[in-house]
């Protein structure tokens, strides 16, 4: 039996790692816990690479020595379907820390607290969860909150009072009125902010991170750090890469008010 791992933090290099759990998404069990894998540069002007993390991310060095004491964004949950044999997973969630500090990202985080919703496919059938985590914790399962694709998912994570690392995290399923609400403390640099879709880690006997699954558009709208508009740069994409290099998860550019984005997955262009 395996374990899925989605948390994550920058691992040095170009590119970034991270976490999602879904209770209902998998009969496997599953934690959110792995570095944020870096790969080399290049591959795209002004954009760094993963070979797990796909979507924005911003870094204290990057905005000038800025704190991320919220992070906020919306999605619409993606349908899955099998792309090749086996186990696929996948997840879209908002964080602060573990992503890249500088914009070549070259520094990296070791915190994360995170919640999203995790999109899995085994032997051809899809399950949908929620979840939230704080590493080196594991991820905790939202089980009184239905999935589905095309749900509005809302998400937000804010420090009760800035410096104070007393978190609150919610999540909203907009479509179906249901909220997840949690208070936690947990001591984060604040140094990095993130609205990812991610191929989670899988630990146990087959080790290592997880096939990406067939994913309709994702859309992210409604993006703000501590209370504002993040005003996203195409240079904080983080494009998802395989084994070989190949980029296989895109986000598009940011919207016209730069408080959002698409991602693509299985494509070079979104």
């Amino acid at each position: 039996m395996d374990l899925m791992l989605h948390r994550g933090r920058v691992a040095l290099g170009t590119a970034l790692a991270s976490g999602a759990l879904a209770a209902q998404a998998s009969a496997a069990p599953k934690t959110h816990g792995a570095v944020v894998h870096l790969v080399k540069p290049g591959l795209r002007a002004n954009a760094n690479s993963s070979n797990n993390w796909f979507g924005y991310n911003q870094g204290t060095l990057e905005q000038g020595g800025k704190q991320f004491n919220s992070i906020a964004g919306d999605w619409t949950v993606p349908t899955a379907s099998q792309h090749a044999a086996g186990d696929e997973s996948s997840s879209d969630w908002i964080g602060i820390g573990g992503g890249c500090i500088d914009a070549g990202c070259t520094v990296g985080d070791n915190t994360l607290i995170q919640t999203g919703t995790e999109q899995d496919v085994s032997s051809g059938s899809a399950s949908y969860g929620a979840w939230w985590e704080v590493i080196p914790g594991p991820s905790i399962a939202i089980t009184n909150m239905t999935i589905q694709p095309g749900d509005h998912m809302h998400a937000d994570i804010s420090e009760v009072v800035a410096g104070a690392n007393v978190w609150k995290i919610t999540l909203q399923n907009v479509t179906r009125g249901q909220t997840f609400t949690t208070t936690v403390p947990y001591s984060s640099t604040h140094a990095t902010a993130e609205w990812i879709e991610e191929t989670p880690l899988l630990i146990g006997t087959n080790a290592g991170l997880a096939a990406l699954p067939n994913l309709s558009t994702v859309p992210f709208t409604g993006a703000k750090v501590n209370g504002a508009a993040p005003s996203l740069q195409a240079a904080e994409k983080i494009l998802l890469t395989d084994s070989a290099g190949s980029v296989i998860g895109t986000p598009s550019d940011p919207n016209a008010a730069r408080d959002g984005f698409s991602a693509c997955a299985w494509a070079t262009n979104c």
